[in-house]
């Protein structure tokens, strides 16, 4: 299993959507970076990913599941970029926000810090059990 990170909007797609879609889930799509496109091409079922919401609040702050590997992207009338298919796990008991990752030195290498734009991100194991610590889970 590998661990990742996908941002949203959350005026676009927040956590709380998410959960709605319950079991089914829903498609990850509208990703047009291509090295963002290639993280989701190498994303496996059962692999899990912390959901972060950019621009407004800039936290983790819960965690989907993968649940279907890469298919082309339906919004992408080219078919040149592919999208995933996850589902809600769990919230975060507390938000980690980028303030707090930024100040741990163990996570300066992210590219959560690194790539700050970029939306689709490999999250190495070691960091993602730091990142759950700070959130207080214990997992």
């Amino acid at each position: 299993m590998k661990y990742w990170l996908l941002k949203s909007e959350p005026n676009v797609w927040s956590i709380n959507q998410q959960e709605i879609e319950g079991d089914k889930g829903t498609v990850w799509d509208g990703v047009r970076n291509y090295q963002a496109a290639n993280n989701l091409k190498k994303m496996k079922k059962g692999d899990l990913c912390f959901f972060y919401h950019s621009n407004i609040g800039k936290e983790i702050v819960g965690i989907v599941e993968v649940i279907k590997d890469a298919f082309i992207d339906p919004t992408d009338k080219k078919k040149r970029f592919v999208a995933i298919q996850v589902k809600f796990k769990k919230m975060l008991k507390e938000p980690v926000s980028l303030k707090i990752i930024k100040k741990n030195k163990d996570l300066k290498h992210l590219s959560l810090i690194k790539q700050s734009r970029l939306s689709v991100m490999q999250i190495d194991s070691k960091s993602w059990k730091i990142i759950n610590k700070m959130s207080n889970i214990n997992k």
